[in-house]
């Protein structure tokens, strides 16, 4: 089953993480198969075999089966003679020469979406502070995969064929690219953040700016947000700024617009394809 490309990207982010955070020398991980209980292994990190490549891992099954069961994080010290987990990997994780692994869940809005693995080649309880930081990559890849869902679902929102610029159809074009312009600079992750904001593009028509001013980044979000109605506390708080920086964004824009007024403004971004 083919993998959702920048949803693997977020796991591999999150390994390179893991392991950089706690000092184990083997991270591996996957996605849950949509539709089905099982983790598929989809990347791998300071391996030395492909023992555990494209493994199909059930939920409630061996360590990452089961920290899936339970939607939380498990560990054993030495993984072949461990009595809280079912023994179905076995030859593919003696095969890579594991003994101390860990398994956390990548749970978004309540769904485990993966696992993340890290492990030891020697027998030795993993801490507090080793699961800790493994805890806190996974969360790091719940956040990118939260925000690339809101993203998707603003998009799937303004579907429908725009019509006459007034029309209601087009009224949602401009909610949802107000929305996400503002979710845009919570993503750490430049590529996944890059891509939101192409996708903002696709919901402007015609192709993207014509020659004239040149707005910056954020005078643009303050606009889209003006154009969704929001007032300068509303675009504050859409934004994670302050109403005086959302004011001086404004000015800025209408400056350059040759604007007197927050419509006139607007009005100037839609016509040179700033806004939709």
């Amino acid at each position: 089953m083919a993998v959702d490309a920048a949803d693997a990207a977020q796991i591999r982010s999150a390994l390179a993480r893991l392991r950089r955070t706690t000092g184990l020398p083997v991270a591996f991980g996957g996605l849950v198969e949509s539709g089905r209980r099982q983790v598929r292994i989809s990347e791998l990190s300071g391996t030395a075999t492909t023992a555990l490549s494209a493994l199909a891992v059930t939920a409630g099954n061996g360590l990452g089966g089961r920290a899936v069961a339970l939607s939380r994080p498990c560990a054993v010290t030495d993984y072949s003679v461990s009595r809280q987990i079912s023994h179905e990997y076995d030859l593919p994780v003696a095969a890579e020469g594991l003994r101390s692994v860990l398994a956390v869940p990548v749970v978004v809005r309540r769904r485990v979406r993966g696992v993340l693995y890290g492990a030891l080649r020697t027998a030795q309880p993993l801490g507090d502070r080793t699961l800790g930081a493994a805890v806190a990559a996974a969360r790091d890849a719940e956040q990118a995969l939260v925000l690339r869902e809101e993203a998707d679902e603003l998009l799937a929102a303004s579907a429908p064929v725009p019509g006459p610029a007034g029309g209601a159809a087009w009224e949602q074009v401009r909610e949802a690219h107000a929305a996400l312009r503002a979710l845009a600079p919570r993503i750490t992750d430049p590529a996944l953040r890059d891509e939101l904001l192409r996708a903002c593009g696709l919901l402007v028509a015609g192709d993207g700016p014509v020659p004239g001013p040149r707005l910056a980044p954020r005078e643009v979000d303050v606009l889209a947000c003006v154009a969704a109605g929001a007032t300068n506390g509303e675009a504050a708080e859409r934004l994670g700024v302050g109403a005086e920086t959302v004011k001086s964004y404004l000015r800025s824009a209408m400056r350059k617009l040759g604007a007197r007024t927050r419509t006139e403004a607007v009005a100037s971004a839609r016509r040179t394809g700033w806004l939709p």
